[in-house]
């Protein structure tokens, strides 16, 4: 529970339309939509215009640009989760003939490929996929500007690629996978890869005078899936909301955790930013956003999701240049973040203890530092410093008897009990680290062994 109170304050609701109103007067947007999610379920929207256009709503398309891509992320994730292939594939196992297939999948999803970031000329964004009628044609003769897994330069071109593996896999167009695998199951009916009534018009603004000029809208063919979509206000909230909480008929929480966890540094920049596997991943004022930016000639827009907080906002604006929807996203949450904090769950005692499980917590030992070891639900266990420096991890049960890290230093590795012949607990085993009760206690098998001295003063 968030609030007892589903809807926005009416002082929220203020302050989040001054927002959008100063984005699109400052930005001069020919016209500016913001939505906010909270619980999954979207609690505000608000536009302003500028023009003899009809005033655009929570349901009116705009082109999302980049903001496919993550899409396309989701799609190829649900590849791997039904078994058909493996993100450390390398491409040509499953799309032959590319002239890139020594990179992985998951390297085209992170962006660590090493791919050009653009096709060659033509401009892609500005002229229509027809010119470009192979993938020999996006990625041009030199595909590969640096060596893969080196370093983050993103790339359009490698997201092209992942639309061609999608459909090689699948055996149908990537459009059609993306309605029956994403936007069915999500309710998304308003988000399509060609326009549907209403939808905004792109337009160029001049950057020394207050007139406009229209800016093409063409079908992008194999960079379809690197941004070719257009969606409203009220689906990329649907979408958000997938984003936090996941959907098992899309895909699971886990997956999604594994999308927005950061898989190479990105590219020094005024955010501090990673990149997931089809996720931007920022930190501002303190709070972790996921989600993704995008553009194309006429159109800016930007979702933003704190997960923590379980609180999202989209941005969606009709103008090459000058709204800044990042900023404006990050705002809106923050906005309802500062204004209306969320309520804690009630804490509730488990269901049931395991007494076994039970003898594992308190205080335990490595070396001289102390950690805490706590109970969580479903059979997990938390173990943190006590000095409040050092690794902590949380982790969850296995089968056997052991437990997996989950993050931190710890992510990934092993967590045991190590029992005596009697059957009493002697010391925790975590990938090799031994913890004991005591400071380097005797009984808890530590590696090297144990003074047989003890502890003394100095001077010796």
């Amino acid at each position: 529970m968030t609030s007892p109170h589903e809807a926005l304050l009416l002082s929220t609701e203020r302050a989040l339309l001054h927002r959008v109103a100063v984005a699109q007067s400052e930005g001069r947007a020919p016209s500016l939509v913001g939505a906010v999610v909270r619980d999954g379920r979207m609690v505000w929207s608000g536009a302003r215009s500028g023009t003899d256009e009809d005033v655009p709503g929570a349901d009116t398309q705009y082109r999302i640009g980049s903001l496919t891509k993550t899409f396309t992320a989701a799609l190829v994730m649900r590849l791997r989760d039904e078994g058909l292939l493996d993100l450390s594939d390398p491409l040509g196992k499953h799309l032959p003939g590319t002239g890139a297939g020594e990179v992985t999948i998951a390297q085209l999803l992170s962006h660590t490929a090493g791919l050009a970031a653009e096709s060659p000329a033509p401009w892609w964004e500005r002229t229509p996929g027809s010119v470009r009628p192979g993938l020999a044609d996006v990625l041009g003769d030199q595909p590969q500007l640096h060596p893969s897994g080196r370093r983050h330069h993103y790339s359009n071109t490698g997201y092209a690629l992942l639309g061609s593996l999608i459909e090689a896999v699948r055996r149908r167009p990537w459009e059609d996978v993306l309605r029956s695998d994403i936007l069915e199951p999500l309710g998304m009916r308003r988000t399509s890869c060609h326009p549907q009534a209403s939808h905004a018009s792109g337009w160029a603004v001049h950057p020394w005078a207050d007139a406009v000029m229209h800016e093409p809208a063409v079908d992008l063919g194999l960079m379809a899936p690197a941004g070719q979509l257009r969606s409203t206000a009220a689906d990329l909230s649907r979408f958000a909301a997938f984003l936090a909480e996941g959907d098992e008929r899309v895909l699971g929480v886990d997956s999604l955790r594994e999308m927005r966890t950061a898989s190479a540094p990105s590219e020094p920049g005024d955010w501090d930013s990673t990149y997931g596997l089809g996720l931007q991943i920022v930190r501002r004022n303190g709070r972790t956003l996921i989600g993704h930016t995008g553009s194309l000639p006429g159109f800016v827009a930007c979702l933003w999701v704190d997960v923590e907080e379980g609180v999202a906002a989209v941005v969606l604006a009709n103008a090459t240049s000058g709204p800044l929807p990042a900023v404006v996203a990050a705002d809106l949450v923050h906005i309802v973040v500062d204004a209306e904090p969320r309520f804690p769950e009630p804490w509730r005692p488990m269901p049931d203890v395991d007494q076994d499980l039970l003898e594992l917590t308190g205080t335990w030992y490595w070396g001289t530092s102390a950690f805490g070891l706590k109970l969580v639900t479903a059979r997990g266990l938390e173990l943190y410093p006590l000095s409040g420096h050092g690794r902590g991890s949380r982790f969850q049960a296995r089968p056997g008897g052991a437990w997996s890290g989950l993050d931190g230093y710890f992510a990934g590795e092993t967590l045991r009990a190590v029992h005596s012949p009697e059957g009493r607990l002697i010391h925790l085993d975590l990938g090799s680290f031994v913890f004991t009760r005591e400071p380097y206690d005797p009984a808890g098998e530590v590696p090297g062994g144990v003074d047989e001295r003890g502890w003394r003063t100095l001077p010796l």
